[in-house]
């Protein structure tokens, strides 16, 4: 059939001048492509030249607001969706590990100790502000070596606004030694800048071993040169 041309370009005015009124009243451009069935690139054309107050100007800028807190949102929620994927994935690479297997213990043992401890012949030195991390280290230690408890001797490194008595006790109950067996505690220049609360200082974990200390190095140099 034919198109009447006169008729087409009139539908179209018509169209173009109910987007500018939109437009002014404060709707966005996405709005009035959706509202008009026309492409957001058309309305962006038509409507580049229009002249808004005020009120038109906030209701947009409100718009944009909201459709950036959305978007923050849904990659936020995207994030955790991952996130939860990881879990599970690292959950099930876990249960395939023997944790009760004494070698493998030695093995994750010595290269904690590699990446943080400390590097001297005749004792093990182990520090660090994690707490998880001075447990698990202490938990495989325990498990590989069967140590003399005796053998312990912890220090920790506090700023001036730390309760000494408070921080000794938290890592005597994280790491299972005796308060006796820690000493008098280093304490570390304040810049008074800030103040990490719930920050309980660090520790430092020694155990007079060299045999141990021997064992710990030619693992983890072992394993590497293996891999």
């Amino acid at each position: 059939y034919t198109i009447n041309n006169g008729y087409v370009d009139a539908h179209k005015g018509s169209i173009r001048k109910r987007a500018i009124e939109l437009r002014e009243a404060g709707h966005s451009l996405g709005e009035i492509a959706r509202k008009l069935n026309i492409s957001k690139s058309t309305a962006s054309l038509w409507l580049r030249a229009t002249t808004l107050n005020s009120t038109a100007i906030k209701r947009i800028n409100s718009l944009k607001k909201l459709a950036r807190q959305k978007a923050s949102l849904a990659i936020h929620n995207n994030h955790l969706v991952e996130m939860e994927k990881i879990r599970k994935k690292s959950s099930e690479t876990v249960k395939k590990i023997k944790l009760d297997d004494v070698p493998l213990s030695k093995v994750f043992c010595s290269l904690l100790y590699w990446g943080e401890g400390g590097k001297v012949d005749n004792h093990i030195t182990f520090i660090n502000s994690d707490p998880k991390m001075i447990r698990v280290f202490l938990k495989l230690f325990r498990k590989s070596f069967i140590p003399d408890e005796s053998k312990f001797r912890a220090l920790v490194h506090i700023h001036e606004y730390h309760d000494e008595t408070q921080v000794k006790n938290y890592w005597s109950k994280i790491t299972k030694i005796p308060l006796q067996k820690f000493s008098k505690s280093y304490l570390k220049p304040h810049t008074g800048k800030s103040i990490r609360n719930g920050f309980m200082g660090t520790i430092k974990i020694k155990y007079f071993d060299s045999k141990i200390v021997y064992e710990l190095k030619a693992i983890y140099n072992t394993l590497a040169d293996s891999i």
